[in-house]
């Protein structure tokens, strides 16, 4: 198992591959297996860290709400324990908000950025409500009351399709807390749009075709902040197009990161 600790909290990543470093952090609530399929078909020509954010997968959570911010400075933590200088830095949802997070945090490290089904704008007071209502939930109810609600918003093949039963069993792993933390530490994000509007690229946004989340004008909304930015559509997806349609997803990263490689 390969560890990394940040303030003492003990952080599991996975290092596979070699070639152009890829950073690339997950959606709630799942973990850095979500990625297994990228790593499979990618891996003999990019070198993928994909941690298990604070909480979720084998990583411990830490004390507070699971902020943007600290997510990012554990996987520049990372970085810098591995002596990688800059990588393509990506992310699905909340992974989108995390990678955001390290683009503020240090632009320097960015040698790409791909953001998937995921959004540059802060949370409403309505939204922030609606997230303090879910933690209360899972603390109150447990994590399958949050889990089970939210997976036919995740996948369009719906819960009961393999990729579904899939992303409902790494949910259900994650204890109630990191489920709270996260929705409390989501909620204070922070707008990006001035952050992507002084981003010179390269940057690719993916959004499912299907995705009522995040949907299309959410990434037409950041790709037209960044000069440059390519936008691709995976058809047949919903919120989470790497799992879900992953052979679309991997040829449009492929040829991203080939660009920059």
């Amino acid at each position: 198992m390969l560890t990394v600790a940040v303030d003492g909290t003990p952080l599991f990543y996975r290092d596979v591959g070699q070639g152009l470093p890829v950073l690339l952090m997950h959606a709630f609530p799942l973990d850095g297996s979500a990625f297994d399929r990228q790593v499979a078909a990618l891996s003999g020509r990019y070198r993928f860290l994909v941690p298990d954010l604070r909480g979720f997968g084998q990583s411990r959570l830490g004390e507070g709400p699971t902020e943007m911010r600290k997510l990012a400075q554990d996987a520049l933590a990372l970085l810098d324990a591995l002596n990688i200088d800059t990588a393509v830095v990506g992310g699905v949802s909340m992974g989108g908000y995390a990678a955001l997070a390290l683009l503020r945090e240090d632009p320097g490290r960015v040698r790409g950025l791909v953001l998937s089904d995921t959004q540059c704008t802060a949370d409403d007071a309505a939204g922030k409500d609606k997230r303090e209502a879910t933690a209360q939930q899972a603390l109150k109810e447990g994590s399958a009351s949050v889990v089970q609600g939210l997976v036919p918003k995740l996948v369009h093949a719906g819960p009961d399709s393999p990729v579904g039963r899939e992303v409902t069993k790494l949910g259900l792993a994650v204890p109630p807390e990191s489920i709270a933390a996260a929705q409390r530490g989501m909620a204070l994000r922070v707008d990006s749009k001035d952050l992507l509007a002084r981003y010179a690229g390269p940057a690719l946004i993916v959004v499912g075709e299907h995705d009522a989340v995040t949907p299309l004008a959410k990434a037409k909304q950041m790709a037209d902040l960044v000069q440059g930015a390519r936008l691709e559509v995976i058809p047949g997806a919903a919120h989470l197009p790497n799992q879900e349609q992953p052979e679309a997803f991997n040829s449009v990263l492929d040829s991203f990161l080939a660009s920059l490689a």
